[in-house]
């Protein structure tokens, strides 16, 4: 099929899409799942289809609805203990789904029922307001269950609940045992660069280590590593500890809302199986084949959005591709459901 091989023209002497900076390797290691791929792919037509509609409308708001790092539910004093707070934040910022049939897990906050990723920020806002001390990287290491059942009480239990309380503990220990106890100081050993410091992150907090094997070749997509710097630069407004000067050398952050935006507007597409399997809500294995190929032409289908828009003249990064099509999966009307795995890198 056609849109099977999304590269254009514009190839390197090997036939392979030119690249921008990949200091992580995600786009390279990525690609060969898109090449070698039989479950997920890209259909370059609805693609450019949809990077010339977003052209079109570059006189208006990129991010329709709210900021991804809405005041509101995110705590923020200004200090490194807003820092702390936000790497607990992302070590449990993944699967916030239900299997079918089942109520999502939602909390109360100031008169407000909040579900998924707002529900585990203003959940983790509500503890600091009652005197968890979520940035104490010794408080952190020693978190028991059911501290945590108390910060994340809710309509339901969390899924993921002891890979969550590991992570959390994993967090103070590795900041304690590494950097002081204080996350400022990995970020100062990054020097302003992004992709550095997803890299010391990745590295250094292994619950952040997102990779997969695929046909004995090691895959790279670090979503969590990623988010979180993205998420200094807006906690921070892009100065001090969230000054960063390549913030365009990050992907997009692989998830399951990503992929599900990108099929209801026809830019990727699964084979006839996969796609039954996702309909019915059917669980996917863990960095199996099928998993990892949609989230690599998820990867890949963003990296050449961008590039369609900058040849519209809209220059867009990945990062802020990525906050619009997740914004606009918060209210998309009609979308099939997401891909299921059980997994804690998204």
């Amino acid at each position: 099929m056609a849109e099977m091989s999304p590269w254009d023209e514009e190839c390197d002497e090997d036939g392979y899409l030119l690249l921008h900076a990949d200091p992580l390797g995600i786009l390279s290691s990525t690609r060969q799942v898109v090449e070698q791929g039989e479950h997920a792919w890209i259909n370059r037509d609805r693609l450019s289809r949809l990077s010339l509609q977003w052209a079109q409308q570059a006189g208006e708001s990129t991010t329709p609805g709210v900021s991804v790092w809405d005041e509101r539910y995110h705590f923020n004093d200004g200090t490194e203990r807003t820092i702390n707070w936000l790497l607990v934040l992302d070590a449990v910022n993944f699967c916030f789904w239900a299997e079918k049939d089942q109520p999502r897990w939602s909390i109360e906050y100031k008169g407000e029922t909040l579900n998924g990723y707002w529900a585990e920020a203003a959940a983790l806002t509500r503890a600091v307001e009652e005197g968890k001390p979520l940035w104490d990287a010794t408080y952190l290491s020693t978190m028991s269950a059911e501290d945590l059942a108390h910060i994340f009480r809710g309509t339901r239990r969390m899924p993921l609940f002891e890979e969550r309380l590991h992570n959390i503990q994993q967090v103070g220990s590795v900041l304690l045992a590494r950097f002081g106890g204080q996350f400022s100081q990995a970020i100062e050993q990054a020097k302003g660069s992004a992709p550095q410091l997803a890299t010391l992150i990745a590295r250094e907090f292994p619950s952040f280590h997102d990779t997969a094997h695929y046909r004995n070749r090691e895959v790279g997509f670090f979503k969590r590593a990623q988010i979180c710097v993205a998420d200094l630069h807006s906690a921070c407004a892009g100065q001090r500890w969230g000054e960063f000067a390549n913030l365009d050398q990050l992907t997009i952050f692989a998830d399951y809302k990503l992929p599900q935006v990108l099929r209801h507007f026809g830019v990727i597409a699964y084979d006839p199986a996969l796609a039954a399997r996702v309909n019915a809500q059917e669980l996917l294995e863990p960095a199996g084949s099928e998993e990892v190929e949609i989230r690599a032409v998820t990867v890949w289908a963003c990296e050449l959005l961008r590039q369609e828009m900058a040849a519209h003249g809209c220059a867009m990064t990945a990062m802020e591709i990525d906050q619009r099509l997740w914004l606009l999966g918060q209210n998309l009307i009609g979308m099939q459901p997401y891909h299921r795995a059980y997994t804690i890198y998204y």
